[in-house]
Parts: structure tokens; sequence; C-alpha cells
């Protein structure tokens, strides 16, 4: 079955301002002009100008489908995304609610889907899944030594998400089960994450993927490591949850 692609096309944010000043200093032309004409020259003259980088603007889109959160981000931006249906299926958006520019307000949107936007323009971008490119991701079988690495590093992203989680009442491992995803650079720092089942609150699984943001991981990434991590979160009925107690008192970083 083919691949579907939707392409979604906002209105131009320019027509919100600038535009008004163009209509007035327009207004001798529509004497001397038709008007089939004249809504061309408009239409060109908002495509000119894409979102400026630093304009920020107030946008409520809630947590839903992502298909459906990209249709409303591009509506509300003005900025064109074209999407591979089958990379978004089964995805949802975090909500954006408040002041953004429109690259911060889209860093939000995709926030704990494991999908990052490449721009082929400043007003148009396209979906890939996450990626870390210093990264390779080996094909031989892994060596006994590289085992043992990847076994004490796993002690140490543990240790790394029990101090960032137990710093949040809202976070704090106990009351809720969740399977995420993480891209970890070679920096150790947690380039992208990716939310695969929810937690059943909204207001938690916004926080674990904004806790996942930039987590650093205290030790260098092993080049044999496959990414991405995958992470599961038990609650306390388990008998596997995560021990807070070492980090009471600890702000997480």
């Amino acid at each position: 079955m083919p691949r579907r692609i939707a392409i979604f096309r906002g209105a131009p944010v320019v027509q919100r301002g600038s535009s008004r000043i163009s209509l007035q200093r327009s207004a001798p032309l529509v004497r001397r002009a038709g008007l089939g004409w004249l809504l061309g020259l408009l239409a060109c003259a908002a495509n000119a100008y894409p979102p400026a980088a630093d304009m920020r603007m107030t946008l409520h889109i809630p947590a839903q489908e992502l298909a459906r959160a990209l249709d409303q981000y591009s509506r509300a931006t003005g900025v064109a995304v074209l999407v591979d249906s089958q990379l978004s299926r089964g995805r949802r958006s975090l909500a954006v609610d408040g002041e953004f520019t429109a690259a911060d307000a889209l860093r939000h949107l995709l926030g704990g889907t494991g999908l990052m936007a490449r721009y082929a323009r400043a007003d148009a971008f396209t979906l890939q899944a996450a990626q870390v490119e210093d990264l390779p991701v080996p094909t031989d079988k892994p060596t006994p030594a590289a085992v043992a690495v990847n076994r004490s590093y796993a002690t140490a992203v543990q240790a790394a998400i029990e101090r960032k989680l137990c710093g949040s009442p809202l976070t704090r491992p106990g009351s809720y089960r969740a399977v995420l995803q993480v891209w970890v650079g070679r920096d150790g720092v947690v380039q992208h994450n990716r939310l695969v089942t929810s937690t059943g609150d909204v207001r938690r699984d916004n926080a674990l993927v904004e806790s996942f943001r930039n987590l650093t991981i205290d030790r260098p990434t092993p080049s044999a490591l496959r990414q991405p991590v995958t992470l599961l979160l038990l609650p306390e009925s388990s008998g596997k949850r995560m021990e807070c107690t070492r980090w009471e008192g600890v702000s997480g970083g």
C-alpha cells in the first residue's frame, strides 16, 4: 500500500500586522489593475516573508494526534509541513500553550515523539525519525568487553534518571508505568526522547518529556551502544520501581 504524504500549509503569519500597511499603500493600484492580479500580487508578497526567527506568538495547541497537531501548528504559524503519514501514525504531540517562536513551539510540540524536523527553508520542513549522527549503529556482534561496558553504562544511566525523576513529585517513580526511548549523544547528553506509552496523566507525560530533555549521563556514551535506549518505569506494585531514598533533598540535573 503506497504511503500517504500529508502537506499542511497555513496562512502566512505576515498577514497579521505588516500586511495592513501593504494594503493601504497598494490602494491606488486597485483603480488601475484587475482584482485577480492584485490578489496574486498580495499572495506572492505574503509568501516571500517567512516568520521571523525571533517573532513570538501566542499558541494554544492541545496534546493530540500528531498529524492533527501539526495541521493546527501550520495554520497558526504559516510554516509548511510535509509529513509521511506512516511516520506520524500512532504518535501524539505535547500541548503547546503560551508564547513561543515558531521554532520553539515546534520543538515543544515534537517533544516525546521521537521525531525531529529537517528544514527545507525557514518556513517549511519535513519530519524524520530522531537520530544521533555521531553514534552509528554497530553491525557486528557485541564482544564480551563491549557487553561489560554497556552494563556499566546502564548503571550510570539509571543513576542519572533516578536523580532527575526523584526531584519532582510529579515524575517521582512509584505511582505510574511508562515506556520511553532516548537517543544519547557521544557526550552523554540526551538529544531526543520518545514517550512510547502514556502514564495516563497529560501533565505527568509533559513533565517526563521535559525531564529527559538534555538529561546528562555522567560518563561518555559507548560507541557500541544501540540507539535508541528503551526505558521502562514501573509502579510500586511491581516490586521493581526506582528508589528515591538516596536522592531525597537533591535536585535533578
